[in-house]
């Protein structure tokens, strides 16, 4: 046969390749539902830091959870939390999965967002967030967390998480917080270039962000904040907008909850000193973690962000957080945590 006699049979299997390669994509794009009908997966964008404190976020959209619950996620990155409540609000992104702030508390008074879950907490024994001190002032005898009084200090944003912290370790001082420079420099990355360079004494950073710092001489370590004041740290939250389509929530806390469970099994239970041992079980998580939050395995150990396996809310706790921030000004009065939290979605703690 000749050449030409093979052309047609050898377009109709080209044909048959694409045809086979378009069917393949239009599958992937669809979900066997319950009843054995096939149906779309629903698209969402969620917003989180690269931090391990998201941990769940990660194992849930590496290891294929979000999609086998119907969904196909697109994460949005972002420097600091209170731009991630910005953008929440906006309907820039449908899901925010980061720490509490007074401009998440300030949105959420004002109708525009809603907590739907939890997610990371301050806890002993899981290093998370620490405080820490720069060479000089540490040499200059700023040895301890109380020691912070008088000293300048950088956190993210007025009334961020890390404010908050500082805001509780003062008050199990006896601290004045008006007494301790606060100093918001607006991003992670720039409080620890404050606190290399040494134009703070201090800075509140998380255990990913001040690692590298401290393994190359950069920063002291004063301690973690989950060993001196425990507290609600992180949470899950949607607009009213994104709330009105219950499918999709549900099938996120599903998967996140999934995810939720296996970090804790497998990682947090092993945690022992504040670290997790890199093993056979705990290595595959470890990996996912560490590509998300662009750093090494053997940081990502020390820096496990306690996460209750059932994705529980501390309400009690968010309800104080609240009436902390309200009465330093930094959250608006006239609502509390009843009115920003979706009860249909939250399981309290």
């Amino acid at each position: 046969m000749t050449q030409l006699a093979r052309a047609p049979k050898a377009r109709s299997g080209y044909l048959r390749l694409a045809f086979a390669g378009l069917l393949a994509l239009t599958a992937a794009s669809m979900i066997a539902s319950s009843d054995g009908r096939c149906e779309e997966l629903l698209k969402a964008k969620v917003g989180v830091l690269r931090l391990s404190s998201s941990a769940p976020v990660f194992i849930a959209q590496d290891k294929g959870y979000f999609r086998d619950a119907g969904l196909d996620i697109e994460l949005t990155f972002f420097d600091a939390a209170q731009p991630i409540a910005v953008a929440t609000a906006s309907g820039d992104i449908d899901f925010g999965i980061t720490a509490f702030t007074a401009g998440l508390y300030n949105l959420a008074g004002k109708g525009t967002l809603k907590v739907i879950g939890g997610m990371s907490r301050e806890k002993a024994g899981y290093p998370l967030i620490g405080y820490f001190a720069s060479n000089n002032a540490y040499a200059a005898g700023l040895k301890t967390p109380k020691d912070l009084a008088g000293k300048r200090i950088a956190v993210t944003q007025t009334g961020s998480s890390f404010h908050y912290s500082l805001g509780l370790l003062a008050d199990k001082y006896g601290l004045k917080l008006s007494d301790m420079k606060v100093l918001p420099l607006q991003s992670l990355s720039n409080a620890a270039a404050a606190l290399k360079g040494e134009t703070v004494d201090a800075a509140l950073l998380p255990a990913s962000t001040a690692r590298k710092l401290m393994d190359d001489g950069g920063a002291k370590l004063l301690g973690w904040v989950g060993d001196e004041t425990p507290w609600q740290l992180g949470a899950v939250f949607a607009s009213p907008k994104t709330l009105a389509n219950k499918p999709l929530v549900t099938r996120l806390l599903a998967a996140l909850v999934r995810a939720d469970r296996e970090y804790h099994d497998v990682i947090l239970a092993a945690v022992a000193h504040g670290k997790a041992p890199i093993n056979d079980k705990t290595e595959p998580l470890l990996e996912i973690i560490a590509k998300y939050t662009n750093l090494p395995v053997e940081q990502v150990v020390g820096n496990c962000a306690y996460i209750d396996p059932a994705g529980k809310l501390d309400v009690k706790n968010v309800g104080n957080q609240i009436d902390w921030l309200q009465e330093q000004g930094f959250v608006d009065k006239g609502f509390n945590a009843d009115f920003i939290i979706a009860k249909d979605f939250v399981k309290p703690d």
